[in-house]
């Protein structure tokens, strides 16, 4: 039988009445939208490598920008309500002290019995009360969960595919934690000067030896001491930081630093240990107290800067080398 007796369409026919043509495998196609198609794939910029080997238009500088972190940072409830309970600590030792009814004694030779002299010694107190293990375990907390927290989230090996560079990545997040430890340590003299303010009064500071500073004077030795401590602390962000790129347990990275804190300051009170006790991190500790004199002894204060430093300078050096050959898994 003949094509023609089988009803078979003729070729010309067929393309009149149906527009998609009919490739080899028997797939309908729209030559038109095709030709659009590769019209649009042709005006697209080759994808290609730069001198470095980064996919052209790859900028490491716009991965991980410090806002974004800050922002993810401050939504998280744990630094929100550490910042509330700073805010509020203050406010508590006001009600112990009215509990209490402790009455200002400056022949007792203590900043803690002048607590309610005035609201600059009010500050100091707080200050002081706080040195010892709240304020380093704040930043053991913001630096030591900064990479194993990513870690045990199983989320640092899809950070660094984005890709952020890991030198970046450190960076960043090490930034975003010195900000919020410093915001957690100003806000704490800021909220104990408006307490001691509101049920002291704004006096003059007086200090255990009978010196007295006039209010203005004290704020700017209060601002001092604030800057000294953010600095001080500095050797417990590094080491917070070091262990923190070296384990996936964030809670072992925070209290492996507050640990080792504690250590230092119950070696610092062995006295048998002589001049051994100037190498040890927490040493210069209240060297602001110096401060609160009326003249002041700088001494202590840059010996405690400069040990600060150094610990979170090898710290810091040894994280960033840790991290940088690190096998990420998690």
């Amino acid at each position: 039988m003949s094509d023609s007796e089988r009803g078979t369409p003729e070729p010309s026919g067929a393309a009149t009445a149906h527009p998609h043509a009919v490739d080899q495998h028997g797939v309908h196609t729209d030559p038109a939208a095709l030709d659009e198609l590769t019209d649009v794939a042709g005006a697209e910029p080759a994808t290609g490598s730069g001198p470095d080997g980064a996919v052209t238009g790859y900028r490491p500088a716009r991965t991980l920008r410090l806002g974004v972190e800050l922002r993810r940072q401050l939504r998280r409830r744990r630094t929100q309500l550490l910042l509330a309970f700073v805010a509020l600590l203050p406010f508590i030792l006001v009600a112990a002290f009215e509990i209490g009814e402790a009455e200002a004694d400056p022949r007792s030779g203590g900043f803690i019995d002048l607590a309610t002299a005035s609201a600059p010694n009010f500050v100091v107190v707080a200050l002081f009360v706080s040195g010892s293990f709240l304020l380093p375990m704040i930043v053991a907390l913001y630096f030591g969960d900064t990479i194993a927290s990513e870690s045990s989230w199983s989320s640092l090996k899809y950070l660094l595919a984005i890709p952020v560079p890991r030198h970046r990545l450190l960076r960043q997040k090490a930034i975003a934690s010195a900000l919020l430890s410093a915001l957690a340590i100003v806000i704490l003299p800021l909220s104990a000067l408006v307490a001691g303010m509101i049920w002291y009064g704004a006096g003059e500071a007086i200090s255990p030896t009978g010196d007295s500073i006039p209010f203005a004077d004290s704020l700017v030795a209060l601002a001092l001491a604030t800057v000294y401590l953010i600095v001080h602390l500095a050797w417990v962000a590094g080491l917070a930081l070091l262990l923190s790129v070296s384990t996936d347990a964030p809670l072992g990275a925070v209290g492996g630093a507050v640990l080792v804190s504690i250590l230092s300051q119950i070696l610092n009170r062995i006295t048998a240990l002589g001049d051994l006790r100037d190498f040890l991190p927490t040493h210069f500790s209240f060297a602001w107290m110096d401060l609160i004199a009326t003249d002041i002894e700088w001494t202590r204060m840059a010996s405690g800067v400069l040990s600060a430093t150094l610990f979170a300078t090898v710290f810091g050096l040894l994280a960033a080398r840790r991290f940088a050959t690190k096998d990420v898994t998690s």
